[in-house]
């Protein structure tokens, strides 16, 4: 691919080319600062070391050193630095707009997963490429779950050292929601892979081995589970709205801020909610008296023995 071409794209205009001083080699002609030089792959001298984007300092190393030939410059140039170390940063914000849209591409075209909604890509410490989580619409076959686990953690080496599928109602830009789903909606013996001989993360040149794994891990919802309980949205946009009136500090909701219904939900316990919120809480208590019964274990669940009304 032509970087310049794709520059000129990008600015709506070709980019101006100015030949070297000393090299043969082309730059922008508008840039702000050229350094010209020569690389000898032969040669290798200690780098110093520096911050690295992983969170840890990269530590002295062999690299190839450059020896530079010419030095031109605008006649009041601006140096544009950037700050890779902790991320999130510069150079991690940088990444994450570029490369969450090129997995979910490559999981919904390129794969035909089209079941994935989205493509998070963990930020804070840990930069990015090691932790993913793929969120998918419900009800997704567990094959096509797998497929796109396994389809983040290859696109490339050093992304998807973890990656974990969640259901559509998770947020999975939330870690908070991330583990809820991980606490409830998966079964390690069952839902967790380890795959072995993984080329090793940013920085693993400094330990002990190289060579890692990848853990891929299925979160998502398989099968009806209870309604999250919290107010309904309508309830809990209604007491926002009381909120507001009332002046009191602006709120910042966090997903989940609402209940919502999961599958496990009957007419019957819809009618006894309806029944609690309007006052009518007495009408329940005299249903569930004439459904009294002997012979039962405690907490026995009633869709067990009950049928759906």
């Amino acid at each position: 691919m032509d970087e310049l071409a794709v520059a000129g794209g990008l600015a709506g205009e070709p980019i101006r080319k100015a030949k070297c001083v000393t090299i043969d080699l082309n730059v922008p002609a508008d840039a702000e600062i050229v350094i010209e030089g020569v690389i000898d792959p032969q040669v290798l001298e200690p780098e110093a070391p520096f911050g690295e984007s992983n969170g840890y300092v990269a530590l002295e190393a062999f690299n190839m050193p450059m020896r530079v030939t010419a030095i031109t410059h605008k006649r009041s140039p601006v140096f544009t630095s950037i700050i890779s170390q902790v991320t999130p940063s510069e150079s991690s914000v940088v990444k994450k707009v570029a490369y969450e849209p090129l997995f979910l591409t490559h999981l919904r075209d390129n794969l035909s997963i089209r079941s994935v909604r989205r493509v998070v890509m963990h930020e804070p410490l840990t930069n990015l490429r090691p932790v993913i989580f793929v969120q998918f619409a419900r009800d997704t076959p567990r094959t096509e779950v797998w497929r796109g686990l396994h389809g983040t953690a290859t696109l490339r080496p050093e992304c998807g050292k973890i990656v974990i599928a969640v259901s559509e109602d998770i947020n999975p830009e939330s870690t908070d929601a991330v583990f809820w789903s991980l606490a409830y909606r998966s079964n390690p013996g069952e839902d967790v892979h380890i795959a072995p001989y993984r080329r090793g993360v940013q920085g693993s040149q400094y330990g002990p081995s190289q060579s890692e794994s990848t853990m891929l891990i299925d979160a998502t919802q398989k099968y009806a589970m209870a309604p999250l309980a919290l107010p309904t949205r309508g309830h809990m946009e209604n007491a926002r709205t009381i909120w507001d009136e009332l002046g009191l500090p602006a709120l910042a909701t966090r997903s989940p801020w609402h209940g919502y219904t999961l599958g496990d939900w009957t007419d019957t316990w819809e009618r006894f909610a309806r029944r609690a919120t309007a006052g009518e809480w007495e009408q329940n208590g005299v249903e569930t008296l004439a459904r009294q019964r002997g012979g039962l274990a405690p907490e026995t669940p009633v869709g067990k023995v009950e049928k759906p009304a």
